[in-house]
């Protein structure tokens, strides 16, 4: 939560170049406190463990939060039970009249399909021109990014030469962007996919900008100008064995498959994992519902 102190204390710009979160008396006294509403479109088949590593990702502040917990509904799950979906999920049509303050929507593995071959591409597409008028910011995640790029940018992804798995180094190039707050300049995510929108797509697109790379994983995190919507590559919600379930999941169907990169101790699949990127991770969920949802969405959601 912000620090509150007078409007003119000349502290307050040393404080805030150091990226420390501080709140002027007039814009506090302006504020009205309220849950922040935030929709989870979940295309993951495995939801359960999904929304377990997203909410926990939520959970990092002191913000009330409610959560709209969303599926499809032009593809059945064959991996969550329909108790489950009953129980805790809606539709888009359930909840095409409501507002969220933000809106996830998770990535899923249908990356080397294209996108129009997608069984529920239609509804997705129904989903993202939806968030334009019914969020006040979206974050798209790994394939749910490359979508998103694709459908409101035009921007096309493309194969790469072998599955990209793993955690890997990134570097930001404008470390006063408010989503990095507190972060190291150096920092970690996990990768998981065959594919990635194309860089010099995104370059072309003056609409966009691109906020953090890596030299091996490439593009790591891309915004629009508005920060009303980000698109983020990489997995930075993944639990500490997710991407080991993933490698010995492809081994058992037979695919040839690398380590993953820098996960293993010494590249041993047998040494347990070590988690690097857990405390970055947080932080980006926690900058962009503080920074890009908090402190800029209306009270009344009304307003969006």
């Amino acid at each position: 939560m912000p620090i509150k102190i007078p409007n003119d204390l000349p502290a307050r710009p040393v404080l805030e170049n150091e990226h420390i979160f501080v709140m002027t008396e007039t814009r506090a006294l302006s504020q009205d406190i309220r849950p922040l509403k935030i929709g989870l479109v979940n295309l993951m088949p495995t939801k359960i463990a999904t929304e377990t590593q997203i909410l926990r990702c939520l959970a990092n502040t002191p913000l009330q939060i409610e959560i709209d917990l969303i599926h499809t509904q032009s593809y059945h799950s064959k991996n969550t039970s329909d108790e489950h979906l009953s129980a805790f999920y809606q539709t888009v049509d359930d909840v095409m009249d409501v507002n969220y303050d933000g809106i996830i929507i998770t990535g899923a593995p249908v990356e080397n399909m294209a996108f129009e071959e997608v069984e529920y591409w239609p509804e997705l597409c129904r989903i993202m021109e939806w968030t334009k008028t019914h969020a006040h910011s979206t974050m798209h995640i790994c394939w749910a990014a490359q979508a998103g790029l694709y459908y409101h940018y035009g921007v096309p992804k493309r194969q790469l030469a072998g599955k990209l798995s793993g955690v890997y180094h990134h570097y930001m190039l404008n470390p006063k962007a408010r989503l990095f707050r507190g972060f190291d300049e150096n920092y970690c995510a996990p990768h998981s996919r065959h594919t990635e929108s194309d860089p010099e797509a995104i370059a072309k697109v003056p609409e966009l900008r691109v906020l953090s790379c890596s030299p091996q994983a490439g593009i790591h995190i891309v915004s629009d100008n508005d920060s009303k919507m980000f698109f983020v590559s990489g997995h930075s919600e993944y639990d500490l064995y997710t991407l080991s379930d993933e490698y010995y999941r492809d081994l058992n169907k037979g695919l040839d498959v690398k380590v993953p990169f820098n996960y293993f101790p010494g590249d041993d699949p047998q040494q347990k994992p070590v988690n690097n990127w857990r405390a970055h991770g947080q932080l980006l969920f926690t900058n962009w519902l503080n920074y890009y949802v908090y402190q800029t969405t209306p009270y009344d959601l009304q307003q969006l």
